[in-house]
């Protein structure tokens, strides 16, 4: 797939998620197929107001593989100062995203996230800033939802608005605001969306295995998928789900020794680029992702829920090992 200049590898991108994909996860993705990774969502407003903590969590001192930048917002015109101020600061990124889907009431309630479905001129707006903002060679994408609610999906709307705005590839996640991350995803209505534009759309939403992502493929006839907390503990998804999209055997599921050595890969980088005391907190979600399915798995969740030092790793690591001998 072609993004103005841009090459895209695979079918299957990584979702960013706040709190969860940050540098060391990302790395992780990439090394394992993942055709690009986006950051975590940073406040337009906020790098506008020199905010060091929203421009820290755009950097990636060593980003592998094709890398995205999200912002979100409501305003246009800071929405093109974010962007210039990213150059300015020399901020790295292939593409850059525009967050118009998420769910959570901080960011709705200032208006912006999924809030944006609700006005499609505004979304259009948003996009021809950022556009303007970037310049032509920079592929410039956008996350959304199907609509705000069932009374107002209005995804195919805001799809033609962000296509004539400037936007190359939308990923639309298959569910409306109000359902939050309640179950269905409705991939009739992503197929709308993707039936409203002639650009590029993945589908996103509980793409947990390779047979979610080919059936999502298939029901919406979208150009790919973008996977998020199915990846989480399993960056081997990236690899079967690129083979099934391919039509090609799966390759075989991780071995427990590379899942161990993943995971204190990851803690490892974690600790290496944030500090082990801010690094920790954080690695304790990511590590209870590695014990999905293994003998022990709730005795050994108390054990992530635990960590405090690095160190606590090779101890559970340790008791993973016996759990499983």
């Amino acid at each position: 797939m072609q993004l103005r200049k841009l090459t895209i590898p695979g079918g299957a991108a990584f979702a960013p998620m706040a709190g969860l994909s940050d540098a060391a996860c990302r790395r992780l993705m990439a090394d394992h197929g993942a055709a690009w990774t986006v950051s975590e969502m940073a406040s337009a407003k906020a790098i506008t107001f020199g905010d060091r903590k929203s421009l820290a969590l755009l950097r990636d001192p060593d980003p592998h593989g094709l890398y995205a930048v999200q912002l979100f917002g409501n305003e246009p015109e800071l929405l093109g100062q974010a962007i210039g101020i990213l150059r300015e600061k020399g901020v790295r990124f292939d593409l850059l995203d525009l967050n118009m889907g998420c769910p959570a009431p901080k960011i709705t309630g200032g208006g912006a996230g999924s809030k944006l479905m609700l006005d499609p001129p505004l979304c259009g707006a948003m996009v021809r800033a950022a556009r303007a903002a970037l310049g032509e060679e920079v592929p410039l994408t956008v996350k959304m939802r199907i609509g705000w609610d069932d009374d107002h999906l209005t995804g195919p709307e805001v799809a033609r608005q962000c296509e004539a705005g400037g936007a190359d590839l939308l990923v639309v996640h298959g569910r409306t605001r109000e359902q939050m991350y309640v179950p269905p995803v409705h991939w009739d209505q992503v197929a709308a969306v993707k039936q409203a534009v002639g650009i590029p759309v993945f589908a996103n939403g509980d793409i947990t295995s390779p047979e979610r992502a080919v059936e999502a493929v298939r029901e919406t006839g979208c150009d790919g998928v973008m996977i998020g907390r199915g990846a989480l503990g399993d960056p081997w998804l990236f690899e079967r789900v690129n083979a099934a999209l391919a039509g090609q055997t799966p390759p075989l599921l991780p071995t427990l020794p590379q899942r161990m050595a993943a995971l204190r890969r990851q803690i490892y980088e974690m600790c290496e680029e944030k500090g082990e005391w801010a690094a920790m907190p954080q690695a304790r979600s990511q590590a209870m992702h590695y014990m999905k399915g293994l003998r022990g798995a709730a005795a050994l969740r108390r054990a992530c829920a635990m960590l405090s030092r690095f160190e606590d790793v090779d101890t559970l690591i340790d008791a993973v090992y016996r759990c499983n001998a």
